[in-house]
């Protein structure tokens, strides 16, 4: 089967799964989704969808949360990872959208501009706030990507690049969520039954399933180990 083969009989098993994937990240519109998406970076979704409602609360435009102070927002926001440079980016980034008429530029080179925005970032915000195509890749589509062959795993960068070439432009919104939520229920990082999952089982190459089993299986004997010492120490 070749790559492209692999990539439409992923997009039909997706499509049947999730034919409208939500956005998972709470919002109202394109300031409070480019928040939402800069708080999420070394956090999960629920944990930012848990802090949203009172950072939200106290400001959801701009020119409201340009008014808050550093230590009022990351007060907030403080049970997120790296809640302090947050705080401080989501008060830059306000002061600046204010400065330029208070609306969310609508380009990725503008939205990189923005202090805390990210590509990644950045793409999540034109794709789900504005429509614009873009393959936003976070740990899930990066895992899956290389598990399906579909991209070697060498960076980001380039399995962005490779879906991009290998997926037809007007899917890219919809995959993009699609295989979050297929990596959330399907296919997890670690003790992943290949075997058991509806893509992995046909998609993967033999050595990646091997390589991933012997990864698994000595995590397995290094956490026996330990339980072994604490026994022998009590």
């Amino acid at each position: 089967m070749t790559r492209k083969q692999r990539s439409e009989r992923i997009m039909q098993i997706l499509d049947q799964l999730y034919p409208d994937p939500p956005i998972p990240l709470a919002h109202s519109d394109p300031f409070t989704l480019l928040i939402a998406v800069l708080l999420s970076a070394q956090s999960t979704d629920k944990k930012v969808n848990q802090v949203t409602p009172t950072l939200f609360a106290r400001a959801r435009t701009p020119a409201a949360m340009s008014e808050l102070s550093v230590d009022e927002i990351r007060g907030i926001i403080r049970q997120l990872g790296l809640a302090p440079q947050k705080a401080r980016n989501i008060r830059a980034l306000s002061h600046l959208l204010v400065a330029h008429g208070g609306a969310v530029p609508q380009s990725f080179e503008a939205l990189e501009a923005l202090p805390g925005v990210g590509h990644k970032t950045a793409s999540v915000v034109m794709a789900q706030a504005f429509g614009h195509p873009a393959f936003p890749v976070d740990t899930h589509i990066h895992r899956l990507a290389g598990r399906w062959r579909l991209s070697d795993g060498s960076s980001v960068v380039k399995t962005e690049r490779d879906l991009k070439q290998v997926f037809p432009r007007e899917r890219w919104n919809h995959l993009h969520l699609a295989i979050i939520y297929f990596g959330r229920e399907h296919c997890p990082a670690r003790f992943h039954d290949f075997d058991a999952c509806p893509i992995c089982s046909w998609a993967a190459s033999k050595r990646r399933k091997q390589e991933e089993a012997e990864r698994d299986n000595a995590a397995r004997r290094r956490k026996s180990s330990r339980f072994r010492d604490i026994d022998a120490v009590q």
